[in-house]
């Protein structure tokens, strides 16, 4: 490939440099092209814009590979921590385990909140979404940590980057206890991140909470395999926001309200929805995939493909194997793992499903771990975000320590009235 890409209409013609990727596809340079054509390109949902050069995830979901900072996520999944995973995104290397160590002391440093934040949630109406708690329990963190909002002082970035990693599971626990009325609980220091938030999530001031090193496996996989998916809504909400120089707690709240959306962090949630459905309404597997395959019948099969992996979504089988192995641990029924095992059965060996390359994404089985765990569907999302946050972190101090950086100031193309006079009313 060349250099440059020639761009011709009517008489202009525009060279548009190629830029390089070191995996994936290259991008062609057209920061030039209002300037010297007075016009713009269009592209709805931005499914073919690059807005950044990044050196944090990549994907390539034609082959089904995730890779944070070069490393395969079946590596990471299997091998590393979350702590260390974050350290990772954040900082661009795997730490040393002195370097480690520091880390995990630092975020452990930072779990507890002002105590005027514990009155803050409860000011909150039980009941309400978890989402919209967390939000504005990320927006009001800021205003408790007032020397960490310079985003360009190197120190403060860094300590408002170990303040949220910090802080987030106790943000996440008190959204989860505020929505149900239970009181609070303390993180404590000789627990691991995981074990903390599970315990400030079940724990009660009545009893000591029984830490199961399953379930801190799962849950540490889990959040591994969300910390980062390269420019998705929320990553890119976090990125704008950023780009005006708002502070990392503001775009963080931000990212937490681009997740909410159902179409972006809800999916899980509603894989659970169908499966409940389909058991009361007593639907068996095969009934239902040839009701999805029927165009007409509206019905929709949620948690399979995925906007990007067009083959498989390499999270949905390391979870599946954690999902199988603790929900058969429990020694309970567990019906809906047994429809979601034989639907997926049932659909894997459909041509319709095949042909199509449909296989399971990762939501197809998080929202079973999430409910096993005693988690309602409502707060899901919220588990979807402790895991992200690192990601959203490592993004926006990516964007903001590159020298081109610009405020974002997406272009439109205007396609309603043109000039009119002003019609008075009596006249109207």
């Amino acid at each position: 490939m060349t250099d440059n890409a020639t761009f011709k209409h009517e008489d202009v013609e525009l060279q548009l440099p190629v830029v390089k990727a070191s995996n994936g596809n290259d991008g062609y340079n057209i920061s030039q092209l209002l300037s010297k054509t007075g016009n713009v390109t269009l592209d709805p949902g931005f499914v073919n814009t690059a807005s950044c050069e990044s050196t944090i995830t990549f994907i390539d979901g034609n082959e089904g590979i995730l890779r944070y900072r070069g490393y395969p996520i079946e590596q990471l999944a299997e091998k590393s921590t979350f702590l260390e995973v974050a350290h990772l995104l954040i900082h661009g290397e795997l730490p040393t385990q002195d370097v480690l160590d520091t880390f995990k002391y630092d975020v452990s440093n930072r779990m507890m909140l002002d105590e005027r934040m514990r009155e803050l949630y409860r000011c909150f109406p039980r009941g309400a979404h978890p989402m919209q708690v967390l939000s504005a329990g990320l927006s009001a963190l800021g205003s408790f940590n007032r020397r960490t909002l310079d985003v360009h002082d190197p120190e403060q970035v860094n300590e408002a980057s170990l303040r949220l990693i910090g802080s987030m599971p106790t943000l996440a626990a008190y959204a989860y206890k505020s929505s149900v009325g239970e009181p609070f609980q303390y993180p404590q220091k000789n627990l691991s991140y995981v074990e903390n938030y599970l315990r400030l999530s079940f724990g009660t001031p009545q009893e000591d909470y029984e830490i199961d090193p399953a379930v801190v496996n799962a849950f540490e996989t889990l959040f591994i395999l969300h910390a980062d998916h390269e420019q998705n809504c929320s990553t890119s909400t976090v990125r704008m926001v950023g780009s005006s120089d708002a502070t990392m707690y503001a775009s963080m709240s931000a990212g937490v309200n681009a997740l909410s959306g159902p179409l972006h962090g809800g999916a899980n949630q509603a894989v659970l929805e169908m499966l409940v459905k389909l058991r009361e309404e007593g639907v068996d597997m095969k009934t239902y995939v040839a009701q999805v395959k029927d165009k007409k019948s509206g019905v929709k099969l949620m948690g399979f493909g995925h906007r990007v992996y067009k083959n498989h979504d390499p999270r949905a089988t390391i979870i599946k194997g954690h999902a199988d192995k603790l929900l058969r641990a429990s020694g309970k029924s567990n019906d809906l793992l047994d429809m979601a095992l034989e639907l997926e059965e049932v659909a894997l060996n459909d041509e319709y499903f095949i042909s199509r390359k449909l296989y399971p994404n990762v939501d197809f089985y998080t929202g079973l771990i999430y409910e096993a765990m005693g988690f309602p569907a409502n707060y899901f999302t919220a588990l979807f975000t402790l895991g992200r946050l690192p990601g959203w972190i490592a993004q926006w101090r990516e964007d903001h320590a590159d020298p081109t950086r610009k405020i974002s100031r997406p272009r439109q193309i205007y396609v309603g009235e043109t000039e009119r006079d002003y019609v008075p009313m009596d006249k109207r």
